[in-house]
């Protein structure tokens, strides 16, 4: 009896097993793994061209004038003759899950990819091998970084190009890996990149539609510019954001004051102490080239006559912080975390001077593309096609941008972050700390320099934001926390000199009202 009880309990564990995993294909892909979509009526595949760069930030354009030594003239023409897309945000902000985000159209949560060690799952299904099933020619070049050392061809397609991790701005011996070969990196890699690119589009069967991903590891730290682009900054100055400075934020968590004196601190960044306004102009230098590379992709589009017909977006992985919140980096729920440059140029579709106002995301990058191919978005995918607003349409649209970061271990300074981004106000919701929840008006208070979660005023929007924030996780199978097995080192010092662990704040302090212990 005994035996026999033990026999069904472990075939219980298997069956439940079983759902689990069952479960967790069904939320990645379709059923059998199938790549046949439904076709939209007489829609003409479109070529599309995806460029996506490494950290870099919303407001580091040059038409924005953000800093003075910020020029992006290629950028810049994108946004004028195309559509500007100012409200676009990553759902986590780190390399790794955006990309994984962006591949799939899911969240972190499901794809599963939080952390920049990982590789992603066999499950997963990737919007190009949809584009290849009906006749796409596909090429990834560049960056891929999800999986450590792993830099060989991935499904979905036609031609590779990338490195191992992060790679390297200047030739070094893992050189590239070229279609499964490993072949030499000559020369700087955003000029090399772009080579290769315009390598494929001049390769290509003309009669079929093609799909470019250019995936450029700049503007990654440490940053090295072009030699041609060394010192252009010059003397120009750096602002320094508003609330950089201990006491401009109102109501900070106790995680965040502390992290001012860490790895991913203006007071210890990197644990060195570099200069963070001569650091912004190195990543201003090296950006110079990822706008070269942009000019040189639609000047040969251009000469093709391409350039009217091809979707091309352009678009940051995640958001770079140079010393908003006292903190330089990224992964936290703040704008300049979350909020990364977006473009779109299609003069056949898309009308000179248009501004999306719409909150859109990377998880909307997949679906986007499937519209513009003639495909109908799988019902998995969590983001939706922003195809109709680049084309001057309307649609029904999200009320809130749900934002996850789950803690790392390498990093621990930053907790597990869930935040809800809507368009007046943000939520932000923490796990595992001794600390305090945010609230904050985006349109009074842009900076996030207030954090109103205490203010009786606004209890019933917390109220409302905290529903709505674990409504959106319930629905799309978000209720748990991702565990990977530790890798890598940690960055875990303090710089002696820097500012001191802060104080529990005046609210969670009572007097001493009966002796210790009486209440359990």
């Amino acid at each position: 009896m005994k035996h026999l009880r033990i026999k069904l309990f472990y075939i219980a564990l298997l069956i439940i097993q079983f759902k689990i995993v069952n479960g967790q294909s069904a939320a990645v892909q379709q059923k059998d793994g199938s790549l046949k979509l439904i076709k939209n009526s007489g829609v003409k595949p479109r070529n599309i061209v995806f460029i996506l760069t490494d950290d870099h930030r919303f407001d580091a354009l040059g038409f924005l004038k953000a800093q003075s030594f910020i020029k992006t003239p290629h950028l810049d023409f994108l946004a004028s003759n195309g559509a500007y897309l100012p409200n676009a945000f990553v759902t986590t902000s780190l390399c790794s899950p955006s990309r994984a985000s962006i591949l799939t159209g899911i969240y972190a949560h499901k794809h599963k990819v939080v952390d920049n060690n990982n590789p992603v799952s066999k499950d997963l299904v990737f919007y190009p091998q949809y584009l290849q099933k009906i006749g796409y020619q596909t090429a990834m070049i560049g960056k891929w970084h999800m999986g450590g050392e792993f830099d060989g061809p991935q499904r979905g397609f036609d031609y590779w190009v990338s490195f191992k991790g992060q790679g390297s701005y200047l030739p070094e011996k893992n050189g590239l890996n070229v279609n499964g070969n490993r072949v030499k990196q000559k020369g700087y890699i955003t000029t090399e990149l772009t080579d290769y690119a315009l390598e494929f589009l001049d390769k290509r069967d003309a009669k079929k539609p093609f799909m470019l991903y250019l995936s450029h590891k700049g503007v990654h730290a440490d940053f090295i510019p072009e030699d041609k682009y060394k010192g252009m900054s010059g003397d120009l100055a750096f602002n320094p954001p508003l609330n950089m400075n201990v006491g401009t934020h109102q109501g900070a968590p106790m995680w965040l004051q502390n992290q001012r004196n860490s790895w991913h601190g203006v007071e210890y960044p990197y644990h060195s102490n570099l200069n963070i306004g001569e650091y912004y102009k190195r990543y201003a230098e090296t950006l110079y080239s990822v706008d070269e590379s942009v000019g040189r992709v639609i000047e040969y589009l251009k000469k093709q006559n391409l350039l009217e017909s091809t979707l091309i977006i352009y678009m940051g992985d995640n958001g770079f912080q140079f010393g908003e919140h006292g903190l330089i980096d990224k992964r936290v729920a703040y704008e300049a975390s979350m909020r990364v440059p977006m473009l779109a140029y299609c003069p056949e579709m898309i009308k000179p001077g248009t501004v999306v106002k719409q909150v859109v995301a990377n998880i909307d990058v997949a679906s986007t593309f499937l519209e513009a191919a003639g495909l109908k978005s799988p019902s998995y995918m969590d983001g939706k096609s922003f195809l109709p607003f680049l084309k001057g349409e309307d649609q029904p649209w999200r009320n809130g941008l749900l934002y996850e970061y789950y803690w790392e271990r390498n990093y621990p300074q930053t907790p597990t972050i869930h935040a809800l981004r809507g368009e007046r106000y943000k939520y932000i919701h923490y796990t595992g700390i001794w600390d305090t929840d945010e609230l904050y008006d985006l349109i009074d208070d842009p900076l996030e320099t207030k954090n109103l979660i205490r203010n009786p005023k606004y209890k019933s929007i917390v109220k409302e934001m905290n529903t709505e924030l674990f409504k959106q996780l319930t629905e799309t199978g978000g209720m748990f926390i991702p565990l990977n097995p530790d890798r890598g080192g940690q960055s875990i010092l303090r710089y002696e000199f820097g500012s001191p662990a802060a104080q529990f704040p005046s609210y969670l302090k009572r007097e001493k009202t009966e002796a210790p212990g009486a209440q359990h």
